[in-house]
């Protein structure tokens, strides 16, 4: 029997194959990604250089993931917009190795993040189907733990190419094995799960106008974006404020990884369980993330730096898997995009605030910080008021 569509069977098998292809994903671009600086500095650009890609390059991927998912949802061809954005991320990762200049290591790093964007709507998208099966949390929680591994992987595999061979040329070329591996593995996928990207012509009577919910759900995650420090500012105040050693803070990263995974697993089950009640304490754990790292000492700091990996885990999975409990199917990919695009607004807008308040005053960043979580409290418990049923 020819399987046309998801059962709960092959929902877990597509979300298990999918964390493969971004294991492999993830350990090419977080690998790059966690060397892009120092390279940068290499061919000569200036610190405010590699501030501004750094920060184009998100701004530029996030206000494109809108007009990405509206594309796949208008088109429909789910599939091949998903793999056009693997396509192009994935090609441009190896390339950096020979930029000349920082110039043109700078267009790389845009175009890696241009991919992401133009795969990222369409693959929530079809997850989130294969979640309808075996309930969303549960879904977008092992796929980002799976996800979460090969970020662990990739930064660690750099850093000993770099200890043993001193080359970021030769660190970016060996990315181009895992970029390669996502490749074979997503174009696998796509042949094994076609059905995926298929979904039935929407019928004329229904509505493709977003609910007030929705509206509201990617206000409240805004907030939540707007008021979660970003690690290099954390990592940049433990230099600055020597808690900790220059070889512990991408150590930490690295732990922080791993714990956003297993916060990922964990939020994930408990949202298939409550649903939106656990909402609150996932907005509580990214609360605590600010106060122990920029106000605590030696030892909160490190325990700061594990409860940021698990706050963003918890944001990954049940953020997304929420959409999918307000937003119907035939809607889902343009949501996913335009929350991708307000969510990356608000932590870019964000991390610019507490960026400036840093230097003048660490309590106000830190009350800044609580003040919008607090505030994501609001249009949240709105949202789950209002949320339509969603079959």
């Amino acid at each position: 029997m020819i399987t046309t569509d998801f059962d709960k069977r092959t929902g877990l098998l597509f979300i298990l194959a999918f964390g493969v292809v971004s294991f492999f994903a993830d350990m090419a671009y977080e690998g790059m990604r966690s060397s892009t600086g120092p390279f940068m500095a290499l061919l000569g650009a200036s610190g405010t250089a590699v501030g501004f890609v750094a920060g184009a390059g998100e701004l530029f991927g996030y206000l494109l993931r809108p007009l990405s998912g509206r594309f796949a949802e208008k088109t429909r061809a789910y599939w091949p917009v998903a793999l056009a954005g693997y396509v192009v991320q994935m090609a441009v990762i190896p390339l950096l190795g020979l930029s000349g200049n920082w110039q043109m290591a700078a267009v790389i790093i845009v175009l890696e993040r241009t991919g992401k964007a133009i795969r990222n709507p369409t693959a929530n998208f079809m997850m989130s189907r294969a979640g309808e099966h075996i309930g969303q949390g549960w879904a977008f929680g092992l796929h980002e733990a799976m996800d979460q591994a090969g970020a662990m992987a990739g930064p660690l595999i750099v850093a000993l190419v770099l200890a043993h061979h001193g080359s970021y040329a030769q660190a970016f070329f060996w990315m181009g094995i895992p970029a390669v591996l996502t490749l074979i593995s997503v174009f696998t996928v796509a042949l094994r799960f076609p059905y995926a990207g298929h979904i039935v012509a929407p019928q004329p009577h229904l509505s493709f106008t977003l609910p007030r919910a929705y509206w509201l759900y990617a206000l409240s995650s805004a907030f939540v974006a707007f008021g979660f420090a970003d690690y290099p500012l954390i990592a940049y105040h433990f230099k600055q404020a020597g808690l900790v050693s220059d070889t512990t803070i991408p150590l930490l990263y690295a732990v922080a990884m791993g714990t956003e995974g297993i916060g990922a697993l964990l939020f994930g089950i408990a949202f298939d369980r409550r649903g939106f009640a656990i909402f609150p304490t996932a907005i509580l754990a990214s609360a605590l993330v600010t106060p122990m790292c920029f106000l605590g000492g030696h030892d909160l700091a490190i325990v700061g730096a594990g409860f940021w990996g698990l706050a963003l885990g918890a944001q990954n999975a049940i953020l997304t898997a929420g959409i999918a409990k307000i937003v119907p199917q035939h809607s889902r990919a343009r949501a996913y995009g335009l929350f991708s695009g307000v969510f990356g607004i608000a932590w870019f807008l964000g991390s610019a605030v507490m960026g400036l308040l840093y230097d003048h005053s660490l309590t106000a960043l830190v009350l800044v910080s609580l003040l919008a979580e607090i505030l994501a409290l609001l249009p949240l418990l709105m949202a789950i008021r209002l949320r339509p049923r969603v079959d």
